[in-house]
């Protein structure tokens, strides 16, 4: 069982790089709806993964050996690429997400292709999906995620939850000025949540296989 555990642990680490590489060519391509429910799928089976790789850790002796030693990394990988899926549809679901694009008629009300690149209305991301654009003013967040949850869930492996304090005390302050521009308060509080919430889980998985 420690083992059925520690290789679901695995498969929730590379579940999301696997599932962005395959579904890459249909995000770039697809409606802003298709790829949101691309991001729930993904993120539905990263709680699974996560949920069984749980009971089975909680009711299975100890990691010993090898595998006690690489159950720490593996939980943090699972982390860090992980929550990306879940922190999207997070935000989706508190309505902060991805929206379509307002149309080519350059007469749409809400046509803002020529307005100035400001935190209401930021530059277009290269890297998005075609037919989506940025509802947020928050810049960076997908590395800050990685690096929040690999700090996250390095500082409760390592037995200081204090940490956690310091880590969103850094990142509130560093957002602090941005956090009154609209929607950035809720996207921020939203993204926060899952995000840590997630790589807690992840650090519980590990406490729960090695103890």
């Amino acid at each position: 069982m420690t083992t059925a555990a520690i290789v679901l642990l695995s498969l929730t680490a590379l579940a999301t790089p696997v599932w962005a590489s395959v579904t890459r060519t249909r995000r770039s391509q697809a409606p802003v709806s298709v790829v949101r429910r691309l991001d729930v799928i993904g993120a539905v089976v990263l709680l699974v993964l996560a949920a069984v790789a749980a009971v089975l850790a909680a009711t299975a002796g100890p990691a010993t050996g090898f595998l006690a030693s690489a159950v720490p990394v593996v939980a943090a990988l699972a982390a860090v690429t992980g929550g990306g899926p879940v922190v999207r549809t997070v935000l989706v679901a508190g309505g902060v997400g991805a929206r379509p694009d307002p149309g080519p008629d350059a007469g749409d009300p809400g046509d803002d292709s020529n307005a100035p690149d400001t935190p209401e209305n930021p530059a277009p991301d290269p890297n998005r999906p075609t037919g989506t654009t940025e509802t947020g003013p928050l810049r960076g967040g997908r590395v800050i995620g990685y690096l929040e949850r690999l700090a996250v869930v390095s500082t409760l492996m390592a037995g200081w939850p204090e940490g956690l304090a310091i880590i969103l005390a850094v990142k509130s302050l560093a957002r602090y000025p941005e956090l009154r521009a609209p929607h950035a308060a809720e996207q921020f509080i939203m993204g926060t949540f899952a995000s840590v919430m997630w790589a807690v889980g992840m650090a519980g998985i590990e406490q729960l296989v090695i103890r």
